[in-house]
């Protein structure tokens, strides 16, 4: 195969924990894409979800997260951020640590209450919560200790963009990775995981509200992610800016997860379309180039999943709709009617899709690029969920406006 200095065909993601557990222990599951590695479908689907237990924990978007025989949460009560663990078989609270958190919604987000927003991460038995404000913390996953914190007050006149902290931290080989600051004043920066201690920093760009991901290409792993008004790849080893894409949104809502598919990278933003670009290296200067683009389907808040050759998201075009794309060329596979929601959580649950909106609808699928093809429908909730489920075996954690609820697909 000819590369005439370009990328390989051959690319592999390796995202912040690629370990191939039962585990959902980060944004969107242990591969950070969307994919439930151990589901175990039924033969049948039931006519309703089982449910195991349900308790109050607070308010706010951030996903929980699975690890061991334990749940995690992190949420607001009052004034105080609040992280928690449960036990996963009963429910029953293993440990609760809360701070003070003051903030101040931004009025165009009111609605949305004040977070947190960004979900835990837990790896070698750390577990870290990045708060609305920005504070960041790492805590002993088993007790529940305090291990480090950070503020970032002293590195940034503010420490938030203006819809708050959204971004979900990554690990990569014992660097945590996080977007700090404020807008016109951030960085992406490399953390010891273990000490806090910064390793490097890239203050291009000031914070947006998308997660990152980290993938190796040419050789080179890099953290690939939105920025305030760029799409940005950026050395793993030392903090190097390799290339970007300007890209700026509506109120400067860059959101969306970016996905690899084979040497392209896939992104989308608010009214911009799907695109997938290509990198190439030339003498050290990385150039992206986009393959293709898809102006049909683009997508607000929901991040999609990749399966097989296809990429399956929700547009915000029609109030909502959901979509198939052939990820090899950006062609149309099938949507749904729309007015599906505001937004939705997309999974892969082989052989099955899930598509858990914000009213609280979680749609059954069969995962295939002829049509939209659902089986069942549950509502999971009495109020809003805008958070991730957390997914292993059969069972399936909800967060709603102020409860965990574990369901079984038994």
């Amino acid at each position: 195969m000819k590369k005439l200095g370009s990328i390989s065909f051959v690319s592999l993601l390796i995202s912040a924990s690629f370990v191939f557990t039962a585990d959902w222990n980060q944004w969107r599951g242990s591969n950070r894409d969307g994919t439930a590695l151990e589901f175990k479908a039924p033969k049948v689907l039931p006519e309703q979800l089982k449910q195991i237990w349900s308790v109050q924990v607070g308010i706010g978007y951030s996903s929980p997260i699975i690890s061991g025989s334990s749940v995690y949460c992190f949420t607001r009560v009052g004034e105080q951020e609040t992280v928690s663990s449960y036990d996963l078989a009963s429910g029953k609270l293993l440990w609760k640590d809360a701070y003070d958190v003051p903030y101040t919604m931004n009025p165009a987000a009111a609605s949305h209450g004040k977070g947190p927003k960004s979900t835990p991460i837990l790896t070698d038995g750390r577990l870290y919560v990045f708060g609305i404000s920005g504070i960041l913390s790492c805590y002993d996953a088993t007790k529940g200790k305090l291990l480090w914190r950070n503020d970032f007050k002293k590195q940034f006149p503010v420490t938030y963009p203006d819809f708050g902290t959204a971004m979900s931290p990554a690990i990569d080989r014992g660097l945590l990775i996080v977007h700090a600051g404020g807008p016109d004043k951030g960085a992406i920066l490399a953390l010891n995981a273990e000490t806090g201690v910064q390793k490097w920093s890239w203050d291009g760009d000031g914070p947006a509200y998308a997660s990152p991901i980290v993938v190796e290409l040419g050789g080179v792993r890099q953290v690939v992610t939105q920025t305030q008004q760029n799409i940005v790849g950026i050395n793993v080893a030392n903090g190097e800016l390799l290339w970007k894409i300007p890209f700026t949104t509506e109120y400067v809502q860059n959101i969306v997860t970016p996905v690899l598919y084979k040497d392209l990278l896939i992104f989308s933003g608010l009214e911009k379309g799907v695109f997938a670009v290509r990198l190439s290296n030339e003498g050290g200067k990385w150039t992206p180039k986009t393959v293709w683009q898809n102006d049909r389907a683009a997508m607000y808040m929901s991040s999609p999943v990749l399966i097989g050759d296809y990429l399956y998201g929700m547009t915000h075009y029609r109030k909502g709709q959901f979509f198939c794309l052939d990820a090899r060329t950006g062609t149309t596979q099938w949507t749904s009617t729309g007015d599906e929601g505001e937004y939705a959580a997309v999974v892969n649950a082989p052989p099955l899709l899930f598509l858990l909106s914000n009213d609280a609808d979680l749609t059954i699928a069969n995962a295939t690029e002829k049509k939209y093809d659902v089986i069942k429908k549950y509502t999971v909730a009495k109020s809003p969920v805008w958070s991730y489920p957390a997914i292993r075996g059969n069972q399936i954690v909800i967060k709603d406006q102020d409860s965990l609820t574990l369901y079984s697909m038994e």
